[in-house]
């Protein structure tokens, strides 16, 4: 077992879970008008740890192919996107920014479980969960931008 890439994936993945810990939703959340499928809050936490869990599995597994430098640059630049979503929606109040980068989230997993594909099956099978739920949350936050056009591209002021 490589252990020094087992850690540094490890520790990406929790920068990247850090930013949904940092930045959570909260009063301004509670008031925007959201569809009747939004997810409880407490279902998100759940949620990434399974797909964090997932990822860095995958990534480990990649990481052991001798051909795994494009793979692994994919996994990088999305769980690098990913950590600026939680940032950009709920720190900066900007869902129609934040739909952009989930928009650019969804291209790189996607690449990326095409990368993982070509080069360990379950590797890729692993990844799918995640692209499903970042379709679901590129739906979700694009509903919200859309029902709540005051706070599409403005900052919030406390």
């Amino acid at each position: 077992m490589d252990i020094t890439t087992l850690v540094a994936l490890v520790v990406a993945a929790g920068a990247a879970a850090g930013t949904g810990v940092l930045f959570q939703p909260g009063e301004w959340y509670r008031g925007l008008v959201k569809p009747a499928w939004t997810p409880p809050n407490r279902a998100f936490p759940i949620a990434w740890t399974v797909l964090y869990i997932l990822m860095v599995i995958a990534a480990y597994r990649i990481s052991q192919r001798p051909d795994a430098g494009p793979a692994l640059a994919l996994w990088a630049a999305q769980i690098t996107l990913n950590a600026c979503w939680s940032p950009t929606f709920f720190g900066l109040h900007r869902p129609g920014i934040a739909f952009l980068q989930l928009a650019l989230l969804w291209l790189a997993v996607a690449a990326m479980i095409g990368a993982f594909w070509a080069r360990d099956i379950w590797a890729a099978i692993l990844m799918v969960p995640y692209l499903v739920w970042v379709t679901y949350a590129g739906a979700l936050n694009l509903v919200i931008w859309d029902r709540n056009p005051s706070v599409a591209f403005t900052r919030h002021r406390p």
